[in-house]
């Protein structure tokens, strides 16, 4: 386990889920069937990570709640309606098994609800890796801290042990607000420069490469523990 961190926030959708093709085109059937007007695929992708509420606020500023309640109803039938599900990426299982054997805690900080995100732990039969979860219907949506600062209280773990591992400037923010570090995933929703603006501690190509950046990060700690070791034997 990396000396510097103790417990590994990740996002679902985008960082552990390749589900944003998927959203996007239950987003816009749902959108469809109420009459609403069309938007861009790049304007749709732009939102995903945050609450339904707060999406729909993006994409309908002034929307009322009704029209809110109507257009979550139709998406999640939207979202289900599949005979092909969104699937994990490549080796994120793999990961989360081999990060939970090495000691840390690992929990989910998502802009799903916790209808849907109990969905899908079970469907990819995750539940068991997580500590503790947080969804946006049950505290408030990123990038606010609050769903972070709440599974760190939770697991008792103070901000300066915790990575935040996400797709969107949403995820990097709500970090840096909470005062936690963020890593960047490069392979989800927002592209590298937006990502790169809130400052990431790094960023990954793939999810299969956290345990190598988590080994790096480690390893300067590792040498100076060493090295001062050494110092204190020298002087004896």
């Amino acid at each position: 386990m990396s000396a510097r961190y103790r417990l590994l926030v990740f996002d679902w959708d985008g960082t552990l889920m390749d589900s944003a093709a998927h959203i996007v085109a239950s987003m816009r059937a749902a959108f469809r069937e109420l009459g609403a007007p069309e938007h861009a695929e790049a304007r749709l992708r732009e939102v995903i990570g945050l609450g339904m509420h707060e999406a729909l606020e993006a994409l309908f500023p002034g929307c009322d709640a009704a029209f809110k309640r109507r257009c979550a109803e139709r998406y999640r039938v939207r979202f289900l309606d599949t005979r092909r599900p969104p699937q994990l990426f490549p080796g994120a299982a793999e990961v989360l098994r081999d990060l939970s054997a090495q000691g840390y805690l690992l929990a989910v900080a998502t802009g799903k609800s916790r209808r849907g995100l109990a969905r899908e732990l079970e469907r990819t039969g995750l539940g068991d890796r997580f500590h503790a979860t947080r969804c946006a219907d049950e505290t408030r949506s990123k990038p606010d801290p609050a769903m972070l600062r709440e599974i760190l209280a939770q697991l008792e773990v103070p901000a300066a042990e915790a990575l935040v591992v996400g797709d969107t400037e949403y995820d990097l923010e709500m970090a840096r607000k909470a005062g936690a570090d963020a890593l960047a995933v490069l392979y989800g929703v927002h592209d590298r420069p937006r990502l790169l603006r809130q400052a990431p501690a790094g960023c990954l190509p793939a999810i299969d490469r956290l345990p190598q950046w988590l080994a790096a990060r480690a390893a300067p700690a590792e040498g100076e523990r060493s090295a001062r070791v050494a110092a204190s034997v020298q002087r004896t």
